[in-house]
């Protein structure tokens, strides 16, 4: 059974498509010219395709409750995310695992899309698809999500609003390279959650330009 919808999130919902739609307009050239040298460059396919955990649109049952029509509780629903590819092909292994700053697999296209975040230009997509807003806590993958589901304190409430491109998190802090990173994006995201409304996604995407050409974590 669905949760009721909160005041305000059909009206963030509208702004958060109407943005992607002015943004893919405005970016279209950009995402052409990176869709080329990310092929150009290295070997393998422009998009990488990978999947994330999505919105948990299931009314609460109490802390840790399991659909009992499930026997597995992935957290949310699993979407297909895109982003350009900044790995060389057959440089990941099959374990989901994130990405170190310096890690070898990153292709030189691929490590300046990371520093100034073009990467995920393509997920504008998902935005126009429903998998996502332009505004929320990032996806995680399904393993790594199990993994941090059970370690971590409340870490499941971040399922309760379509994931985001962007957040309060991502404009405050730079990548995750550690454990005590994610714990201090999740407290980020939980005070989001919190206070959410549409003046506050227009805040952040306004932040995220910033964050995206200095190459750091808004202050």
């Amino acid at each position: 059974m669905q949760r009721p919808p909160r005041a305000g999130d059909r009206l963030r919902r509208v702004i958060n498509i109407v943005a992607a739609l002015v943004l893919i307009a405005l970016a279209a050239p950009l995402m052409l010219v990176i869709a080329l040298l990310v092929r150009l460059t290295s070997k393998g396919p422009a998009i990488y395709k990978q999947p994330r955990v999505g919105v948990d649109r299931r009314r609460d049952r109490g802390a840790g409750s399991l659909n009992p029509h499930r026997d597995l509780d992935r957290g949310g629903r699993i979407f297909t995310i895109y982003k350009f590819r900044t790995m060389h092909v057959g440089g990941s292994d099959t374990r989901q695992t994130w990405a170190a700053e310096n890690d070898p697999r990153i292709t030189p296209v691929g490590r300046i899309l990371r520093s100034f975040r073009l990467d995920e230009l393509p997920q504008l997509f998902n935005v126009l698809k429903g998998d996502m807003n332009i505004v929320g806590p990032r996806p995680e993958q399904p393993e790594i999500f199990a993994g941090l589901g059970q370690g971590m304190t409340h870490y499941r409430t971040r399922q309760r609003v379509l994931p985001g491109i962007t957040g309060l998190a991502q404009v405050s802090l730079p990548y995750d390279s550690d454990i005590r990173d994610v714990r201090r994006k999740v407290e980020l995201d939980l005070q989001y959650i919190r206070n959410r409304s549409p003046g506050e996604d227009l805040l952040i995407m306004a932040k995220t330009m910033p964050v995206m050409m200095l190459r750091k974590g808004w202050k």
